[in-house]
């Protein structure tokens, strides 16, 4: 293929988005510009230039963001000068159809890029700026840990605060989950702050930001909260023991118990396999934030539960699962196995049916 006829290609969409997106209307490179830019408009001729057909130039990802948001709704155009729609304002088709044009539009400009021969350490951050953990409105995202007992702390070097090397992030349990989100949130949503707190030191702000609650119910006190707000057919049953800890399910008008499988290896017990929930549901506290809960019988689950959408051998994958099988509902929840091998998680792969332990979606 000419190195040409990729970018062309892309151009040509862009150009037909605004030329024959809507019937009986097109819309101009200024009016575009001005949409596209809002305070501060876009020049016509760089909107020209990405709908060159000799020598089209590749637009940045943000500003396939903006084409996809402003070409989803035609009450983009409702008003003059033409604007773009807040992802508040949006209803579900319109965020369904921006959904799909961003899609189409990430592909073109990936095929583009390898056209041209360009290194594309991009791909990357493409599958990032779409994925389910990527929040468009650019707001605050808190991850809630549990706070390790005092009694645990005691014993661990460096977690005292008198300690010249006091090491804060000792507090916190599922320190594993909690370093890898931390990065993902961070390259997936460069716009928005990403602060982790203990449960226990949860503010009335936090709770009101996009939420993301690590590990299960007898240390973190916000997972047993949220878990209970969102009334989901899922409860995670905690006991002395663990070999008498599960998730109850409510399926078919019956309670079925699903139990992480521990062996007996010599006088110890190996956890070789834990049942993990992943759930996203609209913020019982704010709306028009999201919360989820990624929580597993033992930390190897939550770890589990994280990786699912963050290893990038398996994050697509299981994304495209979550997509093809909830849509754009705004609350569901799945359980799944989480293989543990020599004490290490391997990451689930939702698209095999035996992973999948229940779905539920409102």
């Amino acid at each position: 293929m000419d190195s040409r006829d990729a970018r062309q290609i892309l151009a040509r969409y862009l150009r037909l988005l605004r030329e024959e997106r809507w019937p009986n209307m097109k819309i101009t490179q200024p009016q575009l510009a001005k949409a596209l830019g809002g305070d501060k408009p876009l020049s016509v001729p760089l909107i020209s230039s990405w709908e060159s057909a000799s020598n089209p130039k590749i637009p940045p990802i943000p500003r396939l963001e903006a084409y996809a948001t402003f070409f989803a709704s035609e009450r983009s155009v409702a008003e003059d000068p033409p604007r773009m729609l807040s992802s508040a304002e949006m209803t579900e088709p319109e965020q369904r159809a921006r959904d799909e044009i961003l899609r189409d539009l990430m592909s073109l400009r990936k095929d583009a890029l390898r056209a041209t021969g360009t290194p594309t350490p991009s791909d990357d951050f493409e599958a990032l700026s779409i994925g389910p953990w990527r929040f468009d409105d650019g707001k605050p995202i808190t991850i809630v840990c549990a706070q390790l007992p005092e009694e645990l702390r005691a014993t661990m070097p460096y977690a005292d605060p008198a300690d010249p090397n006091y090491v804060r992030l000792y507090n916190y349990s599922d320190l594993d989950s909690l370093v890898e989100l931390h990065g993902h949130l961070r390259a997936a949503n460069p716009r928005s702050q990403v602060n982790f707190q203990a449960a226990q030191r949860l503010v009335e702000d936090d709770y009101t930001t996009h939420l993301v609650s690590l590990g299960g119910v007898d240390w973190n006190s916000a997972t047993s909260s949220l878990l209970d707000e969102l009334r989901l057919p899922v409860r995670q049953v905690s006991a002395d023991s663990p070999e008498d800890a599960y998730f109850e399910v409510e399926e078919n008008g019956h309670t079925i118990q699903r139990r992480p499988r521990l062996e007996l290896f010599g006088e110890r017990q190996i956890l070789r396999e834990d049942v993990a929930l992943f759930a996203r549901s609209t913020n019982p506290y704010n709306r028009v934030r999201t919360v989820t809960i990624c929580n597993g019988m033992y930390s190897s689950g939550s770890y589990g539960a994280v990786r699912a959408l963050t290893d990038t051998r398996f994050r697509d994958r299981n994304a495209s699962y979550l997509q093809d099988r909830f849509g754009d509902n705004e609350s569901f929840c799945i359980l799944f196995r989480v293989r543990v091998e020599r004490g290490a998680a391997v990451t689930p792969d939702w698209s095999l049916p035996e992973t999948l332990l229940f779905e539920w979606s409102r």
